[in-house]
């Protein structure tokens, strides 16, 4: 393919600026605030070896998938598959996939800019010292008084709208590369300090040992579809990030070694996450599956009792806003992406638009804590509901499919023109697992949940 379409949205500068956006991309509040308690509420040690396997097994490949056909199709998400799929003479509804990752990256934004306002306001709850000497109890009714605001609500995940908007308004070299070369390096420096205070707990092998030891009479069928939500969500696949910034991405970088360095860097943050967060829970005798308040539940309580407690907590909180910044403005890109491409408007009107459009359906979300709790649909409120959707249906579907259009709908030379492997047994390695691993271990998951199996 030509490569016409990329100046419409620019090129990443080097490979190492295409390392970084899609690691920010995938490190988020994925690894920092949803991986700790999912791992949680799923029994510790035998959870992580799954999510892990998942990774491996199902992840890498489909990331390597998903990163081939945007930088071959040089557009957005369905431009990209619409161009892919008449180019093999397929089917052209192949472009409703392009929209499945849109539409998935903008509902999971809807939400991520709440729970990521949430951090906003908690960074200056740290400073000000409102955790200090707090009770479990004091903690925990600071936390649900202020969901149960929705005034309050509205106001930080606007903020972290506007933010993130302002970023991606500047385009690919000026807003997202400047962007994430600030945050990631900062948010692996916070990490690190956090961990290293953790390491001079009590708790720290226990929290090691919840961790690492796996009970696998703990995993169920559930469990393991949370374990490969978990290793979509937090990787970025099937949500169109990563096929985006695939798009950007320079004819001469590996896409293999980006993969697996970005897989790295991912699951590395989310392991050294359990590792900062687990010994603090434990030391301060909390519960490790207190579900999406974890973070800010339990451990504000750790941060009120420790010394260095508000220059600790503080910390914190500013990684997790880091993580989420460094994500959220690639959940709205695949759409922004499109939108300039097919409709010919500016970046600014696009961001205006599109940013007004997310922000909207995120009050479903800040009003599923309060005004709407007691509204379920399937036993669970709008935030659960979208989180299921999206984790658990969605992305894995997306990844389903774009692992049977890499193996099975591209032609073979074009995938290998891509990937450039010049070893034929790594070629033929990916192109079993996009053929058959991931397809089949995708489906017999969902197969196992709904009761077939």
């Amino acid at each position: 393919m030509a490569d016409t379409e990329s100046k419409i949205h620019g090129e990443w500068s080097s490979r190492f600026a295409f390392i970084l956006a899609a690691t920010g991309s995938a490190v988020g509040l994925g690894n920092i605030w949803k991986f700790p308690y999912i791992t949680g509420e799923n029994g510790g040690g035998a959870f992580v070896i799954v999510y892990l396997l998942c990774v491996v097994v199902i992840g890498i490949p489909i990331m390597m998938a998903e990163t081939m056909i945007g930088r071959r199709g040089r557009q957005s998400p369905v431009n990209a598959m619409k161009t892919l799929a008449k180019e093999a003479s397929a089917d052209s509804r192949w472009q409703y996939l392009g929209w499945l990752g849109v539409i998935a990256g903008m509902i999971i934004l809807s939400y991520y800019s709440v729970i990521a306002g949430w951090a906003l306001a908690y960074v200056l709850k740290a400073i000000s010292g409102t955790f200090m000497d707090g009770s479990a109890q004091q903690i925990g009714g600071l936390f649900d008084s202020f969901v149960k605001d929705p005034g309050s609500q509205v106001f930080w995940h606007t903020t972290f709208m506007i933010l993130t908007m302002l970023v991606v308004v500047r385009g690919v070299q000026d807003g997202l590369e400047k962007a994430v070369r600030f945050l990631m390096p900062s948010l692996f420096v916070l990490l690190i300090l956090l961990v290293g205070y953790a390491m001079n707990t009590d708790a720290y092998d226990q929290g090691l040992s919840f961790m690492f030891n796996p009970d696998f009479s703990k995993i169920t069928g559930n469990s393991v579809l949370t374990a490969m939500g978990h290793a979509f969500f937090t990787l970025s696949l099937g949500m169109g990030a990563i096929m985006v910034y695939g798009s950007y991405l320079p004819k001469n970088v590996s896409i293999t070694k980006t993969a697996f360095m970005v897989a790295g860097a991912d699951t590395v943050v989310a392991l050294l996450a359990g590792i900062a967060i687990f010994p603090l829970v434990f030391a301060n005798g909390l519960e490790p599956s207190t579900g999406p308040g974890l973070i800010f539940q339990t451990l504000p309580i750790a941060f009120g009792q420790m010394t260095g407690g508000v220059i600790f907590g503080t910390l914190f909180f500013v990684l997790l806003v880091f993580a989420a910044f460094s994500s959220s403005i690639s959940l709205i890109e695949p759409a922004v992406a499109w939108m300039v491409e097919n409709k010919g408007y500016s970046r600014l009107k696009c961001c205006v638009f599109l940013g007004s459009l997310v922000w909207l359906v995120g009050l479903g979300t800040v009003l599923s804590f309060n005004e709407w709790a007691d509204i379920t649909i399937l036993g669970k409120n709008i935030f659960e509901l979208l989180d299921f959707l999206t984790a658990n249906l969605m992305l894995p579907i997306g990844g389903l499919l774009i692992a049977v259009f890499a193996g099975w709908v591209m032609k073979r030379q074009h995938s290998q023109d891509e990937l450039q492997l010049n070893n034929k047994g790594l070629y033929y390695c990916w192109i079993v697992s996009v053929r058959y691993v991931s397809p089949i271990a995708v489906f017999l998951v969902f197969m196992h949940v709904i009761g077939i199996l």
